[in-house]
């Protein structure tokens, strides 16, 4: 073997294992050596410098070179497409197109994947139509990256009619299709092509198991899952050592809420996956097990795994949804010190979650010095606005974003209209629905109509706010009904509310939230024969509301209440405070409790006892016994799963009003800023 050669295979080893500062060595060998230039060598360098993730390094020999072929595109390609720059490696094969040098299988396949990863269907299908008339498609590689190309742009039929003409298929022809069934949700015909492939004698590898998990997890087929868990046990397939079949059986387990068999999934596995510790602790996080979450979250940052923005984005999600503001700041400043914090993924994350914590002034101050910002990012500060009812700003900063020359999509219209709702904005709804309607890029969705009904609903335009959606050229959902039967419960119309419920009973006739909805209607019009029969058709169908749940933040620990819970350790001293605070509101407000709201088949003195316990009302008592009132400008913010209950907002009104605090509510639909007996939603929630 020549030096030359040597060279060439040094270098290729150094691609296979990933070791950067071998190559560099071996680089500045070829240059001493004279082979700077030399073709062969310089395609094994854009290899290696791409592999081992130095796409500056690969430029820098790329852009020396007096000649490239079509290895040399390819490999320069290739590397941008491992380093998630799928949009480089298409703008490279149009310089290449130029420069005269025909692609290969090797670039068309690069290019599908590229295509498939950015979800661009019109490329993709340019690119398929250049293999046909070249005749590359016929070559396997091409076949399988049309298939996986196809599936990652939605269109599964383009991607079944090619697997379908591939006249020999390779183990990775099928896996390309069992992981595009997956990916598009027809988990049912993944596992059908499971098993027709082994019936024709072709063996699964890892590859195939992962996909075939992964679709058992996106339609919670538990117990194929666990059989092919089994399989994998009794063939002897060491999943300790197998971090993508560990990590898909993590994923499924916790997506059907076991997380004892997850947790000894993961604990088996030698090299954990920042996936797999992501997923696991999301799964804590999402069944309430918020100590176990952060747990984990600590021993992975003691470990050797470097944080990306997955994980950084992933736990800022969870301190949002549990507003977990310490530790959402704490994070915050972590992801400040790595490279991956500047990920727009996190930062978007980060505005996510100051937002949904009640921080509006810290997120607006981390939005404008975001470097750089994309839909999402001012997508979510439109919808934070929307929350606290600022409908006026959302609506300028819509408009800033289309300065800044970044187009709306879908969504952000979305959380504009329901800013506009929110803040009783009907003419600036009216036009931007109508903007919405007239656009040649986007179409609006039942979730777009749904605003137009609720603030017409809000205007008190019950009855055209009906006719919006019975002729909308969408299909109407159940949310959409519900809306429209809350503005009938709001101004006590009890006509059209009764035409709405026969609707969404039929509907979602198993749905108790519905049942109560309708009910409370007929109990505000003391239709009292009417609402106690849709209370006894909830009990003969054995319906449960899903339970109240309020939680709030002292020194760093969670403290969750349901409605007259006991369970607290300090339940004595925050009852007394309770009926102190009643008192004390009845004497200077004359306030009493509306029980209107609560059961219509308990008598009087129940309902009041059942109303004073509500879990945000032992949440307010507990902040308040702990020392929220003497934080001087300080707002004291509550945490509710559901929506807040009439008398629970008047009550914390008349708090506001009597103890000369802010308290901060964050229900299922929105912020509740309550100041001075006043509250933020004027009332309409």
């Amino acid at each position: 073997m020549d030096v030359r050669q040597k060279l060439a295979e040094l270098l290729r080893n150094c691609s296979k294992n990933s070791s950067l500062h071998v190559g560099m060595q071996v680089h500045g060998a070829v240059l001493r050596m004279g082979y700077a230039f030399d073709l062969m060598i310089s395609n094994d360098l854009i290899d290696m410098y791409g592999k081992c993730s130095r796409m500056e390094l690969a430029r820098s020999v790329f852009d020396k070179m007096p000649e490239r072929n079509v290895v040399s595109w390819t490999a320069f390609m290739c590397g941008y497409l491992q380093q998630a720059n799928a949009q480089q490696s298409l703008l490279l094969l149009s310089r290449m197109v130029f420069s005269n040098v025909r692609p290969n299988e090797y670039t068309f396949s690069t290019n599908l994947k590229a295509c498939g990863i950015l979800g661009f269907l019109v490329n993709g299908q340019q690119i398929h139509g250049l293999c046909g008339k070249s005749g590359f498609e016929k070559y396997p590689v091409v076949g399988n990256s049309i298939i996986d190309m196809y599936s990652r742009c939605g269109k599964v039929c383009e991607a079944e009619k090619k697997f379908h003409e591939m006249p020999e298929k390779s183990l990775i022809t099928w896996n390309v299709m069992i992981a595009g069934y997956a990916m598009v949700g027809f988990g049912d015909k993944s596992l059908f092509l499971f098993k027709q492939m082994q019936e024709q004698g072709e063996m699964p590898d890892e590859f195939t198991f992962a996909s075939t998990l992964k679709a058992c997890s996106g339609f919670r087929a538990v117990r194929e899952g666990s059989q092919i868990h089994g399989f994998l046990i009794t063939r002897g397939f060491l999943i300790s050592s197998q971090k993508v079949i560990a990590g898909a059986l993590i994923d499924l387990y916790v997506k059907s809420g076991n997380l004892f068999e997850a947790h000894k999934v993961f604990s088996q596995v030698e090299q954990k996956s920042v996936i797999s510790w992501t997923t696991l602790i999301v799964g804590y996080a999402q069944e309430g097990k918020l100590t176990e979450a952060m747990d984990l979250f600590k021993q992975l940052r003691e470990s050797s795994i470097t944080l990306d923005g997955f994980v950084l984005s992933s736990m800022m999600g969870i301190f949002a949804d549990f507003a977990l503001v310490e530790l959402g700041k704490q994070l915050h400043c972590c992801a400040v010190k790595i490279p991956a914090g500047l990920d727009i993924s996190v930062l978007n994350s980060i505005t996510d979650m100051y937002l949904k914590c009640g921080l509006i002034e810290e997120a607006e101050t981390h939005f404008d010095g975001m470097p750089q910002k994309n839909v999402i990012s001012w997508t979510v500060m439109i919808t934070g606005y929307g929350k606290y009812g600022l409908g006026r700003e959302a609506v300028e900063l819509f408009k800033k974003m289309h300065v800044d020359s970044i187009e709306p999509d879908e969504v952000s219209y979305l959380a504009l209209l329901t800013a506009c709702s929110h803040s009783g904005l009907v003419q600036e709804s009216e036009e931007y629905f109508s903007n919405l309607c007239n656009s040649n890029r986007l179409k609006p969705s039942v979730e777009h109509y749904a605003c137009m009904v609720d603030i017409l609903g809000r205007a008190g335009r019950l009855r055209e706010a009906k006719v919006v959606i019975e002729n909308m050229p969408v299909k109407p959902n159940v949310g959409i009904w519900q809306t429209l039967l809350g503005a009938c419960r709001v101004h006590k119309n009890v006509e059209i509310g009764r035409e709405v419920g026969e609707i969404l009973l039929k509907l979602d006739g198993n749905n108790p939230v519905n049942y109560v909805m309708v009910s409370n209607i007929f109990a505000d019009a003391r239709l009292w024969e009417e609402c106690e029969g849709l209370r006894g058709l909830v009990k003969s169908k054995g319906l449960r509301k899903e339970a109240g749940q309020s939680w709030v933040e002292i020194d760093k620990k969670m403290h969750f209440f349901y409605n007259r819970d006991e369970t607290h350790l300090l339940t004595k001293a925050i009852h007394e405070f309770l009926y102190k605070m009643d008192k004390k509101m009845k004497d200077e407000l004359g306030y009493t409790r509306e029980v209107s709201f609560s059961l219509h088949d308990v008598d009087d003195e129940t309902r009041d006892e059942s109303l004073r316990f509500h879990s945000e009302k032992l949440a307010i008592g507990l902040a308040l016994l702990s020392g929220g009132d003497e934080i001087e400008g300080k707002p004291i913010r509550i945490f509710k799963n559901l929506r807040v209950c009439g008398d629970c907002h008047e009550y914390i009104k008349g708090l506001s009003k009597i103890l000369k605090k802010t308290l901060l509510v964050r229900d299922a639909n929105r912020f509740h800023k309550f100041e001075n007996g006043k509250c933020s939603c004027r009332d309409y929630w």
